[in-house]
């Protein structure tokens, strides 16, 4: 698969490394203390980033985007025949990486499914990846290439 050019993005380091902090699950309140600074500056950090990286407002965004263009260091990839996911799982996965809530995820997939059944769904998600969170989800699914530059891309256009 190609990935479709789009503009590089570059962050400030602080702002980098605070979106890559948040890669592996951990809060924000986590990464600033391993950055030794505020956990508002932090924040203050996270918001300026999102905003370069297409304006995005969550945290799972803004980790997708950073990776599709490479404004953060992309994680190795592993085999992703180690690692099962049933569809109604995979097709989660974009719609988190742009951000979406569950309530909007079910407007996308409806009459498929109840908010019942996708917050189910994301529950199993998260577990089947080992992801923390969401924003660790998006790691998780780049390493395993769940998720890919040109999904992302495509929705960024």
């Amino acid at each position: 698969m190609t990935t479709t050019a789009v503009a590089r993005i570059v962050l400030a380091p602080r702002e980098r490394q605070v979106l890559e902090g948040l890669a592996d699950g951990s809060t924000l309140a986590v990464v600033a203390l391993d950055l030794k600074i505020r956990e508002g500056t932090a924040a203050g950090y996270l918001k300026l980033a999102k905003r370069k990286l297409h304006g995005v407002g969550e945290n799972a965004a803004a980790l997708a985007v950073g990776y599709a263009t490479e404004a953060i260091t992309r994680p190795d990839l592993l085999d992703p025949a180690g690692l099962f996911l049933p569809r109604e799982q995979r097709d989660l996965v974009p719609l988190i990486a742009r951000g979406l809530t569950a309530a909007q995820i079910l407007t996308e997939l409806k009459p498929r499914r109840t908010i019942d059944i996708i917050r189910r769904d994301g529950r199993d998600l998260m577990t089947n990846l080992g992801a923390k969170n969401r924003a660790h989800v998006i790691t998780r699914a780049w390493e395993y290439e769940v998720l890919t530059a040109d999904q992302v891309i495509a929705w960024l256009r």
